[in-house]
């Protein structure tokens, strides 16, 4: 399939129409094709009460694609020989035993924990009478200042949803995660992230603190008839539950390094992270390694992003397309973030987009569905061939 005439016309228009419609207050949405970047966009505000517009170069609060920078340095400690996929985060967490219901306590290992498969889930994906919220469990979003210790004793007090290695929860298992880290290396997690993926890459901008915040994108929450602006404490539904923001969150010291939510940074960033991994790795990762964590290790029963994806290392791997009605083609790489974002890479097409914008949840799952309207954009025509078939 050619993507030789993506459209930055068409791709222009769905940005509009949700300006227009006041689903999304800001964007920046890039697209390379080939290694060479196509089309760029800065729409909208970055702060609408001040009227200051959408600059490229913005930083934001990246929650969730946080998970595939941690799993990249994480995975550069499994080249290394340091971390074994198939330990038991005991071996360096040795007070953290979740335990099932049944009160028996299974081990769980890095696999798992990178996996989404450890029996860990999210608050925002709990009843909100559930024990995470009573156990006040951080997703990593909120609750500024909290160290990684407090919320490791909350989560480890919650019941596992299932025996690890028998099913797929979207979790904190990247906080875990990051917890092993700090304790492998004798350093936080923030530093570790630097050594091993942002500095080699050169991304200035990404961290687990903000260098710039004349730059930070104000955040908004999904309202009528347009997005509010987001304060410390507020509740955002999803999913039939809420989810719990704290902007100031990244702007705190304080608070713990969330590997699956904590870092900041830029679309032109996250797009250079993502054509490294698109190009085999280097100089972050063996070429081998990358191709391990794009091959789904969990599934597609899973269903991570709908029918036909399963899940790799860091990221969802889209394996039949057939059930999904989308153009990408198999083996495309996607994931997003819970302040309203999107990124997917469909190496097939060399290709690579990453939609960020301020407003959560429209830039990453909203009622609008933005990112499947970028994503649609970017491949036009061919979309309507492939659903005409």
């Amino acid at each position: 399939m050619s993507l030789s005439d993506i459209s930055p016309a068409r791709i222009d228009a769905a940005i509009d129409r949700a300006l227009a419609e006041r689903r999304v207050v800001g964007a920046v949405v890039l697209v390379a094709q080939g290694g060479e970047i196509v089309h760029r966009r800065a729409a909208g505000h970055l702060d609408r009460e001040a009227g200051v517009p959408m600059r490229e170069d913005a930083i934001f609060r990246l929650a969730s694609i946080t998970k595939p920078l941690v799993t990249a340095a994480a995975m550069r400690l499994v080249e290394e020989g340091r971390l074994d996929l198939g330990a038991p985060a005991t071996t360096w967490l040795p007070d953290f035993r979740p335990a099932l219901p049944d009160g028996t306590a299974p081990e769980i290992t890095i696999h798992q924990l990178l996996t989404h498969t450890a029996g860990l889930s999210y608050g925002f994906l709990e009843p909100v009478d559930g024990a995470y919220h009573r156990l006040n469990v951080s997703d990593g979003l909120d609750q500024p200042g909290l160290s990684l210790g407090d919320n490791l004793a909350r989560l480890a007090a919650a019941p596992l949803s299932f025996a690890p290695g028998s099913g797929w929860r979207y979790s904190l298992g990247l906080d875990v995660l990051g917890g092993v880290l700090e304790a492998l290396e004798g350093r936080s997690l923030a530093d570790i992230v630097r050594d091993r993926v942002t500095t080699p890459l050169g991304l200035v901008d990404t961290d687990f603190t903000v260098r710039d915040a004349g730059r930070l994108a104000k955040p908004y929450a999904d309202g009528t008839p347009e997005p509010v602006a987001m304060t410390d404490g507020m509740r955002v539904p999803i999913f039939g539950t809420v989810a719990r923001f704290a902007p100031s969150r990244v702007l705190d010291a304080a608070s713990y390094p969330s590997g699956g939510a904590g870092m900041a940074g830029t679309a032109g960033d996250v797009l250079a992270f993502l054509e490294a991994i698109r190009k085999g790795g280097a100089p972050i990762l063996d070429a081998a390694t990358v191709e391990r964590m794009a091959t789904d290790q969990v599934g597609t029963a899973a269903e991570t992003q709908g029918p036909g994806w399963g899940f790799g290392y860091g990221w969802a791997v889209l394996v039949d397309p057939a059930p999904t009605g989308t153009p990408q083609a198999a083996g495309t790489l996607q994931w997003g973030g819970a302040y309203g974002h999107s990124w997917f890479v469909d190496r097939a097409n060399a290709l690579t987009v990453v939609a960020l914008t301020n407003t959560a949840f429209e830039g990453m799952a909203g009622a609008g569905a933005f990112p499947a309207e970028i994503r649609d954009a970017v491949y036009g025509r061919e979309r309507q061939a492939l659903a005409a078939e």
